[in-house]
């Protein structure tokens, strides 16, 4: 998080693509488009998107502020993003179809590192977090990684998020799918196996807390992919700080929104929040 990080650089100023295609994915809702003036992305970056049309609430009100999504998939200038509905911005860009215009800044922020030469990768998601990881798999795969892959969802329809990774074993808060209980049960496991690995891990606030801690007590490396509120994405308006172990307060968007767990305050997720 501190320092100089080599990522990929955004080019100055938002830019307008076409949306190539659309799909359904359970309750998310993926997206694709050819983004032939920016670069190839790393998985854990992230872009500032928007609708070119329609986007806010009406004539006589403000326009939604652009919203953080994470790369899906990437390769020959197409990119793909997923999200779920929640709120007036998701929805408008829910509702996007091929051919509609989109306006995006990015790629933003800095991805995943990979781990030593060896190593094996455990890739642990939960919820709409699991599409940064998608691409960090293909990513590692391709490098000749170990990759083990565990998906955490709240039930059997957002368990069809499991479908963006390769071979993942699945848990699920309802038990109607895999594993009844948490990802981090699983998780917990494969470590008893293996405390080699590196951890890589997206996903709501309080799953991210529950690995950084095991990540910590297990004294096993492991990068967290930040779900923080952004509304800029370049560092204008600290609204996505983080408290760092050192007491500093760290903006997601700049200085993440991938982390070392080790260096996240024990409480940083009453300050994220």
């Amino acid at each position: 998080m501190s320092g100089a990080v080599d990522r990929v650089q955004a080019p100055f100023g938002t830019r307008e693509v076409v949306v190539s295609g659309t799909e359904d994915a359970g309750p998310y809702r993926v997206f694709s488009c050819l983004d032939a003036a920016g670069p190839e992305p790393t998985s854990g970056q992230f872009y500032m998107l928007a609708s070119s049309e329609r986007w806010g609430g009406g004539s006589e009100e403000r326009p939604y502020l652009p919203r953080a999504i994470s790369v899906l998939a990437a390769g020959d200038r197409q990119l793909s993003f997923v999200l779920e509905v929640v709120g007036p911005g998701t929805e408008r860009l829910a509702e996007l179809e091929e051919g509609d215009a989109l306006r995006l800044l990015g790629p933003l922020g800095n991805g995943f590192t990979a781990p030593p030469p060896g190593v094996r990768a455990i890739l642990c998601g939960g919820g709409i977090g699991v599409a940064p990881l998608a691409l960090l798999q293909q990513e590692l795969v391709a490098q000749g990684y170990e990759v083990t892959a565990l998906l955490g969802f709240r039930d059997r329809e957002h368990a069809a998020g499991a479908e963006f990774l390769e071979a993942a074993q699945v848990a699920t808060d309802d038990g109607s799918v895999g594993h009844a209980g948490l990802v981090t049960e699983l998780l917990l496991a494969e470590l008893d196996r293996d405390a080699s690995a590196v951890i890589y891990s997206c996903g709501p606030p309080q799953m991210l807390e529950a690995v950084r801690a095991i990540s910590v007590d297990r004294g096993v490396p492991a990068q967290l992919a930040l779900e923080a509120p952004m509304a800029c994405g370049y560092g204008a308006c600290y609204g996505c700080v983080v408290k760092c172990a050192d007491g500093s307060l760290r903006r997601s968007c700049v200085d993440g929104p991938v982390v070392e767990a080790g260096e996240l305050a024990a409480d940083w997720l009453a300050v994220a929040s």
